[in-house]
């Protein structure tokens, strides 16, 4: 650490700040003209110059974006898929040194870098390269089986059997069909993951047809799998060498993949969105599959726990998106054909005993809402007994339950609710001593009950600068640099990414919490320049959570931690 990192570290110990940390996603990392194509990916020497960087300033964590798989033609992070890691993200430069990939392919890759995209991720040239590099990695792999790498492997698809086999099943069934698209496959092979009476040993026979047929490109898929997570071990080791802590983001939405291998767990007929807010005053449909209540006690308890238990093994902390969906998820009925008009018109899955189609999942009762309210508004239930905030914090609770097992801390937990509150979310958190957001800069000056004003926070609250739905604090810097020349740089010390459409096509880095978009990279350079470009895609976040120091980097000890820093 620097002499810069250890006044930052003595100022942070003196002000009772527990943790520093600083987010980024996979996308927006920096790249270095040695091995960058295009994409930031955290074991590229970008990505792992950022960890130095994050370390010498003084930070006590990294916390990174959601790391599923995405498709070319929704790059969201947080459309993703919950198991399998994004072979996108894979650093080409240490396959090489493995011996998988030839110094050709790799100098051709960093050759082909698309024009611009050291400061714009270029995603649909990135989902190219990755599959080249994985095609060519595994047909090295596979002629060779080097004994250390193949045992390495063999443990690899033992240990993930569960999720894996499943997502690799969805790679046979493309490949079949010709088309990444389970909707435009026959019914047969939409259906193989169904709950259909009766049709159990139709289904198993058919998975099982599949995987023979396409057995190479099942093995073709674990082994990408494999990479991806060795190097996800890599990078965690590389963080806690440099004193860091890594911190990942649990996000609430599934992939459309994901409806396909687990289907039988989620409600028929119903999606997850946003209903309408001060940030959002439309609404937002965010189209997610929601978990069938009626399969909490097994199977859809049993996802949520794997799911949890699987990032906790990779992680230090997880950041909880959107919690609501954990507790009381806002739901609307699916295929309508205006999105928007279907969410305005949604309603809480387990506060709506008045409504016919959601009463049988209701917890609230009838007496316990407040007709003159919104259905939204956060005081639209106005009681539960401590029974009923129980029943709505199944899910969550198995958040908390899979962090403890896992040796962590309640507060190392991070839970994203914005503007938002409703009073079943607000009692589940409570039960276990977490806060809420309160974001400075959404302040409205002239109210002085703003639930963002930062002296409304309790102990267990995060005062953030600012998020993905605030614009950035932008400086105008011109730096000389004579091996660059003149460069103007702007938005540089940006604390929050813009929030921008779901749907863009070349979305990107993801600050919205659900479907915001921003491909702007990070850049390594020259030390100043770098700096200074270093901090042009970071999000401020400051608050104050308990707890109690312990061993791990980043901890505090002699006294008890009274606050946590985000940046």
């Amino acid at each position: 650490m620097t002499a810069e990192g250890d006044l930052v570290r003595a100022a942070l110990d003196a002000l009772g700040i527990r943790r520093l940390a600083l987010a980024v996603h996979d996308a927006a990392l920096p790249g270095d003209s040695r091995d960058d194509v295009g994409r930031g990916a955290p074991l590229s020497a970008g990505g792992l110059a950022f960890l130095r960087f994050a370390a010498d300033l003084g930070f006590h964590a990294v916390q990174l974006g959601p790391q599923g798989e995405t498709t070319e033609h929704d790059q969201s992070p947080y459309d993703a898929t919950v198991f399998s890691r994004s072979t996108l993200s894979l650093a080409l430069a240490p396959l090489e040194q493995a011996g998988l990939l030839s110094s050709a392919t790799l100098a051709k890759a960093v050759a082909r870098r698309p024009a611009g995209s050291g400061e714009r991720a270029a995603h649909r040239h990135a989902h190219s390269v990755a599959r080249e590099a994985v095609d060519e990695a595994f047909t090295q792999f596979d002629a060779e089986r080097p004994r250390e790498l193949e045992d390495r492997f063999r443990e690899f698809t033992v240990r993930q059997r569960e999720w894996l086999d499943r997502d690799a099943l969805y790679a046979a069934a493309g490949a079949e069909h010709r088309e990444p698209d389970w909707l435009r496959w026959s019914e047969e092979d939409r259906r193989v993951w169904e709950r259909i009476p009766g049709a159990e040993a139709a289904q198993q026979a058919r998975r099982s047809e599949l995987a023979a047929k396409h057995a190479r490109v099942i093995e073709r898929y674990r082994f990408g799998q494999w990479l991806a997570h060795e190097q996800h071990g890599a990078f965690q080791r590389e963080a806690r060498a440099s004193g860091l802590l890594l911190y990942g983001d649990l996000q609430i939405g599934v992939s459309h993949q994901d409806v396909w291998s687990w289907g039988s767990l989620f409600l028929s007929g119903w999606r997850m969105g946003a209903p309408p807010s001060r940030t959002n005053p439309e609404g937002q449909p965010w189209s997610y599959a929601v978990l069938d209540p009626a399969r909490y006690s097994g199977p859809a308890l049993a996802f949520a726990r794997r799911r949890v238990g699987k990032m906790l093994a990779e992680f230090d902390g997880l950041r909880i998106d959107h919690p609501h969906g954990l507790i009381d998820p806002w739901v609307y009925p699916a295929a309508q054909p205006d999105p928007f008009v279907a969410v305005q018109s949604g309603a809480r899955l387990f506060s709506s005993p008045d409504l016919a189609e959601l009463a049988r999942f209701a917890v609230a009762r009838l007496d316990q809402l407040d007709p003159g309210s919104l259905r939204y508004a956060d005081g639209w239930v106005r009681s539960l007994s401590q029974e009923q905030v129980a029943r709505y914090a199944v899910l969550f609770d198995a958040v908390v339950d899979a962090a403890r097992a896992h040796g962590r801390e309640v507060d190392d937990l991070l839970c994203e609710v914005l503007s938002t509150q409703p009073y079943p979310v607000e009692r589940v958190l409570a039960r276990h001593g977490l806060g809420r957001f309160r974001v400075t800069q959404k302040v409205v000056l002239e109210d002085p009950a703003d639930v963002y004003r930062s002296e409304k926070a309790a102990p267990v609250d995060w005062i953030m600068a600012g998020t993905h739905d605030t614009e950035p604090v932008r400086r105008h810097v011109e730096v000389e640099d004579h091996d660059v020349g003149l460069m103007r740089l702007e938005h540089r010390n940006r604390l929050v990414t813009r929030a921008a459409a779901r749907d863009h096509a070349e979305a990107g880095l993801v600050e919205d919490a659900h479907h915001g978009v921003d491909r702007n990279r990070l850049t390594v350079g020259d030390e100043q320049l770098d700096r200074l470009r270093g901090l042009r895609a970071v999000r401020g976040l400051v608050g104050v959570a308990p707890g109690i120091p312990d061993g791990r980097p980043g901890a505090v000890h002699g006294k008890p931690p009274r606050s946590w820093v985000e940046a």
